[in-house]
């Protein structure tokens, strides 16, 4: 199954071809850091077909891949729409930047100064 992966701001977007795939036997799942992607396609059945070309795959689909530390598993999302799969893998919380303050000790101290006249 051909894919892209991507990261837009605070979240990876696969992307997965399954053209012809019936809705109903895409599966995912996540275990132990790892992500599977399972979709059967079915061939045609009819007995009276006599093929001139039999090129396209039919069977059953699977990919894997292992997500790093700093994914938020539980909620990864999926959508299949016209053939195409994308799963929206959100990164934790904690594995997100972030900006730290740095705190200054005390107020700021100003040095006042005076001028005297010398005549």
């Amino acid at each position: 199954m051909p894919m892209d992966l991507c990261k837009i701001d605070d979240h990876y977007v696969l992307t997965a071809d399954l053209p012809g795939v019936d809705p109903g036997s895409v599966d995912i799942s996540v275990d132990n850091g790892t992500l599977t992607i399972s979709a059967h396609r079915t061939a045609r059945s009819e007995e009276s077909v006599q093929w001139l070309a039999n090129e396209r795959f039919f069977g059953r689909y699977r990919r894997q891949m292992t997500l790093g530390d700093g994914i938020d598993t539980s909620a990864i999302s999926a959508t299949y729409e016209n053939g195409v799969l994308t799963v929206t893998i959100p990164v934790a919380e904690r594995a997100r930047p972030r900006k730290i303050e740095v705190a200054h000790g005390g107020g700021q101290k100003s040095i006042e100064t005076t001028t005297v006249d010398s005549d």
